[in-house]
């Protein structure tokens, strides 16, 4: 693994197939979930912490994605909890009993399927959220290194792990640290987690989408807001999930 930008990509390269092949029959399962979900009205929750929340932001509301999506992030904490601003740190994700709260902040109908997003997978309000989604009853997706995953220690007081909980666990194939490139002075840089996670949920999206309009179903898709007439296309499909989906913040 060369140290450049050539060598960053033929690691990533080699890790996007690695990944595709090995989550074939997980995406399937996963949009399985998904689509029951979506033909009983309910709506796709993601959720993720730190660059986690990079995977909720590629499920929920971007161009080509589905409409029926929402995007819980911890910053509800303050923005729709009351919060003080100070309480988001960098460690907050490791705090179980904030979970409850931003679970009860959220608009979830028992219909809804979940999609969480963790890397290692062990901190606190990840575990505890997943416990809380799995406790009501809800399908959830878990997107995860279980590399990572399996050389560290679960920072909840159960023990327990994402993959745990999850009813489909997609692998994300990062390695331990999540960066691919090793520096010679210890450490690596290069992370490939983001890109991955990213993958594994647009290969559900599609699928989702390609199993919706071979039954004769129109997919709820959202158009890019920057062409013309999206608006109106957009905000048309929206309206059907008023007050159960969430745009900014």
């Amino acid at each position: 693994m060369t140290l450049s930008p050539e060598g960053y990509l033929d690691v990533v390269t080699e890790t996007i197939g690695r990944v595709a092949a090995a989550a074939r029959d997980g995406v399937r399962r996963a949009a399985d979930l998904v689509t029951d979900a979506l033909r009983a009205g309910g709506v796709v929750q993601a959720f993720g912490t730190g660059h986690s929340e990079a995977l909720a932001m590629e499920i929920a509301g971007r161009a080509g994605g589905l409409v029926p999506t929402n995007r819980i992030a911890l910053r509800d904490l303050v923005l729709r909890g009351g919060e003080p601003v100070d309480i988001l740190g960098p460690t907050l994700e490791r705090d179980p009993t904030v979970a409850r709260r931003l679970y009860e902040l959220t608009p979830i109908d028992p219909r809804d399927v979940f999609v969480i997003a963790s890397n290692s997978g062990v901190n606190g309000t990840i575990v505890e959220f997943a416990s809380l989604v799995k406790e009501h009853g809800h399908g959830l997706i878990a997107i995860t290194s279980q590399q990572h995953s399996a050389r560290v220690a679960s920072r909840h007081p159960s023990g327990r792990k994402l993959s745990d909980l999850a009813d489909v666990v997609l692998d994300n194939g990062a390695p331990y640290g999540d960066a691919t490139l090793p520096l010679p002075s210890g450490g690596a840089v290069g992370a490939v987690s983001s890109i991955t996670a990213a993958l594994l949920a647009q290969q559900v999206v599609v699928e989702v989408v390609r199993r919706l309009v071979a039954a004769g179903e129109t997919a709820p898709v959202y158009l890019s807001a920057n062409i013309p007439d999206s608006d109106e296309h957009n905000n048309t499909l929206e309206a059907r999930y008023a007050g159960r989906i969430r745009r900014g913040g």
